[in-house]
């Protein structure tokens, strides 16, 4: 299993319109056929401590089979359409890939 987790910070100043299309465009990833489970959320309201990071917008979490299902998810189509509806309005993108 492969879980691949990607932070985005949206670009300041973004219409409510904009973010809705930002969120309409990440739900398609969950689309790609060797997403076994994707996870799309923001930050939780939970209690403020030194070790919880909220300087992000949307969290993305895909779990894969393996390295090579990952690749497939890189490369598919959604994800290209989705790179490239929405990538002006990244401000940041941190991924995190994990075994």
């Amino acid at each position: 299993m492969l879980v691949h987790t990607v932070l985005f910070n949206l670009t300041p100043g973004m219409s409510d319109e904009q973010v809705a299309a930002f969120e309409k465009d990440l739900r398609t990833l969950a689309t790609i056929d060797v997403a076994k489970a994707c996870y799309i959320g923001k930050v939780a309201g939970t209690n403020k401590r030194p070790v919880v990071q909220t300087d992000w917008d949307y969290m993305l979490t895909v779990i894969v089979e393996n390295v090579a299902d990952h690749d497939i998810y890189q490369d598919h189509p959604t994800h290209h359409a989705f790179i490239a509806n929405q990538k002006q309005f990244f401000g940041q993108v941190r991924v995190f890939d994990g075994e």
